[in-house]
């Protein structure tokens, strides 16, 4: 399936700010199942932009403006290929946790499994364990565990927009029993890390479509969880919807919780308030790059935006 992706964020200022240093997240990796063909980032004001490859294969890129602005346009485009895979993993044996355990003896994936900014032990979640049976595995295979967790995350919390803010302890949706797709990930992330699974985060977009039956929304990114299973690799699970990780969820950067992988993440001089406004679009393509383009992937490139451009985009609020 392609997708065509469209990933807009601007930044409105109340006062001249000068010296900013930024860093995108918006480059969909290319593995296993999904390869990205095109991508394009613009920028406004004008601004020549790096590009670097991070630890965990997230292709990172930053540019500096030293010249005084008091707004600052960030459109990245995108097109993505993502192949339908099997659904269905089976069964898995219970011995599978014996497989487990000589992975942590190892120390194999040891950053996955200790406790991380958003994503940390508390007397609230410890609670929410109990009573979702996230603590005794029960005879349960690894798989059957995972599924049952994203499960009970799904069904002990309500999505609501704006509940909580970028940077919310999960703390916060454990009190009120509702947020976002970020911390519905750092809540199963944390559980599932307490059970000695390897589990990290992994932001990037959903495409809805006309149905629109998930209850995440729609024009924003999104975010999930990946566990590590001897023989299955990382497998992913969406606990803000409880469906299987398919062909809809086009993966963008991959770390330890959300600190590790936002969109955007920057520094400024000066002193200012700031409006956030975001958009996402994510539409199927029937565009199939022929041979002689695919050499043209992974351009950076920046430019201004036309006025009539900018009047036709929309505010939303990223979550």
């Amino acid at each position: 399936m392609f997708y065509a992706i469209r990933h807009f964020t601007r930044f409105r200022y109340s006062q001249f700010i000068w010296q900013s240093m930024m860093e995108v997240r918006m480059h969909p990796r290319s593995e296993g199942n999904q390869r990205c063909f095109i991508f394009q980032l613009s920028v406004n004001p004008r601004a020549r932009i790096f590009a670097y490859t991070d630890s965990r294969g997230n292709l990172v890129h930053h540019f500096d403006l030293p010249a005084r602005h008091r707004q600052l346009t960030i459109i990245s485009d995108a097109l993505v290929n993502i192949d339908a895979q099997q659904s269905d993993l089976g069964p898995m044996d219970y011995g599978i946790w014996n497989e487990l355990e000589q992975l942590i003896e190892k120390k194999d994936y040891w950053d996955m499994l200790l406790p991380s900014h958003f994503a940390r032990p508390s007397p609230e979640l410890e609670q929410l364990a109990k009573e979702i049976g996230a603590i005794q595995r029960e005879g349960r295979s690894p798989l059957a565990f995972l599924q049952d967790i994203a499960d009970g995350v799904y069904r002990s919390f309500s999505y609501v927009k704006k509940s909580t803010a970028v940077n919310s302890p999960i703390e916060h949706a454990l009190r009120s029993r509702q947020g976002v797709c970020q911390d519905f990930a750092h809540i199963m992330i944390t559980l599932v890390r307490n059970a000695q699974i390897p589990c990290r985060y992994v932001s990037g977009y959903l495409y809805h479509g006309s149905e629109n039956v998930y209850r995440s929304a729609d024009g924003a990114t999104h975010a999930w969880v990946e566990a590590f299973l001897p023989a299955l690799g990382w497998i992913g699970f969406d606990p803000t919807n409880n469906v299987p990780v398919g062909v809809r969820h086009i993966r963008t950067a991959v770390g330890r919780d959300y600190a590790d992988v936002p969109p955007t993440m920057g520094t400024m001089k000066g002193k200012a308030d700031t409006e956030l406004q975001v958009r996402v679009r994510v539409t199927p393509s029937q565009a199939v790059l022929p041979p002689d383009e695919e050499f043209a992937s992974d351009e950076e490139w920046s430019q201004f935006l036309e006025e009539d451009q900018q009047s036709e985009l929309i505010h939303a609020q990223q979550q």
